[in-house]
């Protein structure tokens, strides 16, 4: 029997389990107003970055509402493994990066279609596995994916695959901390990184990484080749620099140079005023973040002042 089996049982087994009035009084909605709910979602796509299309799945108003306090009075709180780093209150993309500064080698995988990969039947298992009765969880499954998975676009999804992804995470984190590497996950992008360069050890994580990511139900994009850099390469951890310090590439840094300098000579620009202020407001919290990770290593590092009772 399975963790999640065992404590489906243990908590939810035979209906079992805090039924859907507990949900309701939680929610601060009347049950039979959750029943009647009837998911609707608008489907559409936009451009990825890297090229392609990314399909959105945007709940209808009614709904969003609904999942956004799902959101903040149910899972919002809940606790997702240490390693998962997007989506989570006081974990940044700058965060993910600064875990992976000034390794030898970093590696990079990624999942594909990561949101609506993850099978309803991981979150149906997850609420069991909580304390849900059946009838309470069917409610939350219904509320909460689409077509099978979750649903690119709604609020809760991004929670949600932390929570649900708790074991893949462990797997992951465990295997990186058997092979002396670090581990993190900002949604799909999957980094390991190493202080030293061991070409077979470096393989054979990479090799059962992919093992662990298939047996729990993904896949790694195929489209975009699993990404091995070593100090004298760019390292790109979430869009990040990390080779020595966390910062904006350099290509990127030399981009908004010239921006800037069009805009303070009224020279026409590839960026409009709102895109070039997001920028600098990303740029700005790049700096501010950075300083902050490397004042909080600095204390785990720095030995501990006497006080009374030491000596």
């Amino acid at each position: 029997m399975g963790i999640v089996d065992f404590l489906s049982e243990l908590f939810g087994g035979k209906g079992k389990g805090r039924t859907i009035d507990e949900l309701a009084r939680r929610l601060k909605y009347k049950p039979e107003n959750l029943r009647a709910v009837k998911p609707s979602y608008h489907e559409f796509e936009i451009p990825k970055r890297s090229g392609g299309k990314r399909k959105i799945c945007a709940p209808d108003k009614e709904l969003k509402a609904l999942q956004r306090v799902i959101l903040k009075r149910l899972i919002g709180h809940l606790k997702a493994h240490p390693a998962a780093t997007g989506f989570e209150r006081g974990r940044s993309i700058v965060g993910n990066a600064s875990a992976h500064m000034g390794k030898a080698v970093v590696l990079r995988m990624d999942i594909k279609d990561f949101f609506p990969s993850t099978p309803a039947k991981r979150v149906r298992d997850y609420f069991r596995a909580i304390g849900w009765n059946r009838e309470a969880t069917d409610v939350l499954v219904r509320l909460l994916t689409w077509k099978g998975g979750l649903p690119q676009g709604a609020p809760t999804s991004p929670r949600l695959s932390n929570l649900v992804n708790h074991r893949l995470d462990a797997r992951l984190d465990a295997l990186a901390k058997s092979r002396g590497a670090v581990y993190t996950r900002y949604a799909d992008d999957i980094t390991f990184s190493f202080d030293q360069d061991d070409s077979q050890r470096i393989t054979k994580v990479k090799h059962l990484a992919g093992m662990i990511i298939r047996d729990e139900g993904y896949s790694i994009h195929t489209r975009k080749k699993v990404s091995i850099r070593r100090k004298h390469q760019c390292q790109l951890v979430t869009g990040l620099v990390v080779n020595s310090r966390v910062n904006l590439p350099r290509y990127t840094r030399r981009r908004l140079r010239a921006v800037e300098h069009h805009a303070a000579t009224n020279r026409p620009s590839t960026l409009t005023p709102a895109q070039l202020a997001g920028w600098r407001s990303f740029a700005s919290m790049v700096d501010k973040q950075r300083g902050t990770v490397l004042e909080n290593r600095e204390v785990m590092k720095s030995p501990r002042p006497l006080g009374e009772g030491q000596g």
